[in-house]
């Protein structure tokens, strides 16, 4: 009897580009019908091994095999012909088509006499098939988060992809949404479709991976394991190299004043739409208040209104009683407000500029770093090299460019800045996505430090675990509005607020 072949092999696959060692000498298979879950810190190579396989890059040396016959890729086109195809984080749909123009676009399909509502059906019934349930004819603007990444699956599976590689899927996900998209999985599994799996989110794999294999700077670091003979501290070990300790302490504490009072707040997103629409918030010092919520629910334009980003149009905010509303980012600095922004690369740093430059940003007009209206860049040396050593930022020198630090440098240099002022309040914003979870430890350290030394924190995360570890209150946003507030920890009761349903949230709000 013959063995039936992986799905994929890939055999000492190495991959380098200049001055880096992204894949040295790396095997992975992956069988039929199973999920196999690909773990690591961040840049220890997990995306560019499966873009390799996906073909948007080429092997340096090594062999990939696809059900038995070695393959070689020139394009992402090439590996879908061989049924292979890869979800990227960041979606590549376009919003004013509709769900099938999106699924069509870039298929040899006729050109003339095309019937959009025939392949509306074909859609349908495909969705139906695999639990994904998509209205063909929506534009992809109107859907949401979830919706748009059903529509990247469905995307592959009318292109016939047997292996479908899903990098971060659940992301940015509600928690009813991460279990529609487990169901869709396991149903792809069942037809005998093969799926990796990457994601930092340790529980996650151990439900949905039948496998793991970890890379740390771009090597395996064990053969790979049933998630059935494995636990969440030893993947965590073998990702970082050391034990990560789960239980963060946090300490009982009364909150002190009122430190950020928002009332009645509306303002608008870039598109001049109301992001924002008559909302209340306070916080108090020593205190952290989560903000959970899909992502584009208004979290962005609250973080920006508080700290002089963004205007309101209408209502008043507070700190420390002083009144901060529709004031600039300086007069806010100047407040005490610190601010750890969402896109650690285009708003939280200057990639060209030096971790020195960086960290000194908010500080570089005062004493000792201001010399007259002269800088004194010995001290902003000095002090950056403090930074670097207080908050372990791996980097060779204070020198090097911050577009050259890992994910989790970044944003321990932006913490540094931001941190160091010792903050009356601090809009943290997303401040672990992406990180690995040894990163996210320190980070989450950080802040509850932050707390025990009286600072007011408003803390905005989609990972609701992290929110549950940190928060002393829970408020959900949607669609521009604050739909309640928990201090349980009841999973079912948030995602359903932050997905919707106006009868559902009352309902939930007055029990």
């Amino acid at each position: 009897m013959t063995e039936t072949p992986n799905a994929v092999e890939m055999q000492n696959v190495t991959k380098r580009f200049p001055g880096v060692l992204a894949n040295d000498q790396v095997n992975f298979d992956l069988r039929a019908g199973e999920v196999h879950a690909l773990l690591g810190e961040n840049g220890a190579g997990k995306s560019t091994l499966m873009s390799m396989l996906a073909g948007l890059y080429k092997p340096d040396a090594g062999t990939i095999r696809v059900n038995g016959q070695a393959v070689s890729f020139n394009s992402p086109r090439d590996a879908i012909a061989r049924g292979i195809g890869m979800i990227h984080q960041h979606f590549t749909l376009i919003p004013s088509q509709t769900v099938t123009e999106n699924i069509l676009l870039g298929l040899n399909e006729p050109r003339f006499f095309l019937r959009l509502s025939d392949y509306d059906k074909r859609m349908s019934e495909l969705g139906e098939r695999f639990g994904l349930g998509i209205t063909p004819q929506a534009k992809v603007w109107q859907l949401s988060v979830g919706e748009q990444q059903r529509v990247e699956i469905l995307k592959m599976l009318y292109r016939g992809v047997q292996v479908l590689i899903m990098d971060e899927p659940t992301a940015v996900l509600a928690p009813q949404e991460i279990e529609g998209l487990i169901k869709t999985l396991r149903a792809m599994v069942a037809e005998g479709k093969s799926i990796v799996f990457i994601s930092h989110k340790l529980n996650e794999i151990m439900n949905v991976a039948d496998r793991v294999t970890v890379l740390r700077q771009g090597k395996i670091t064990a053969p790979p394991l049933r998630t059935a003979d494995t636990s969440i501290p030893e993947l965590a070990r073998l990702m970082v190299g050391r034990s990560v300790i789960f239980d963060l302490h946090k300490k009982d504490q009364m909150p002190g004043e009122t430190v950020l009072t928002i009332n009645k707040v509306c303002a608008n997103n870039d598109k001049g739409l109301p992001a924002l629409k008559n909302l209340s918030l306070t916080v108090r010092a020593g205190e952290i208040v989560g903000v959970a919520g899909v992502a584009g629910n208004g979290q962005r334009e609250l973080a920006e209104v508080i700290t002089g980003l963004r205007s309101c149009t209408s209502g008043q905010i507070l700190v420390n009683n002083e009144e901060v509303t529709n004031q600039s980012a300086l007069a806010a600095i100047r407040k005490g407000v610190s601010h750890v922004p969402e896109d650690r690369n285009q708003t939280g740093s200057a990639p060209n500029l030096s971790i020195t430059d960086n960290v000194i940003m908010k500080s570089y007009r005062q004493t000792p770093l201001a010399n007259g209206w002269s800088l004194n860049y010995g001290m902003a040396r000095k002090t950056a090299q403090v930074l670097k050593e207080e908050y372990s930022i791996l980097a060779p020198t204070v020198e090097t460019q911050a577009r050259l630090l890992s994910g989790g440098n970044l944003q321990r240099t932006i913490l540094a800045r931001e941190l160091s002022a010792k903050p009356k309040l601090l809009i943290a914003m997303q401040p672990t996505r992406g990180l690995d979870v040894g990163a996210i430890e320190g980070v989450q350290r950080l802040l509850l430090a932050q707390r025990e030394a009286g600072a007011a924190i408003l803390l905005t995360s989609e990972e609701l675990e992290e929110l549950f570890a940190l928060s002393d209150r829970i408020v959900v946003m949607y669609e521009g509005e604050i739909v309640g507030e928990v201090t349980d920890h009841d999973t079912e009761k948030i995602g359903l607020m932050m997905t919707g349903g106006k009868q559902e949230q009352k309902a939930i709000m007055n029990s």
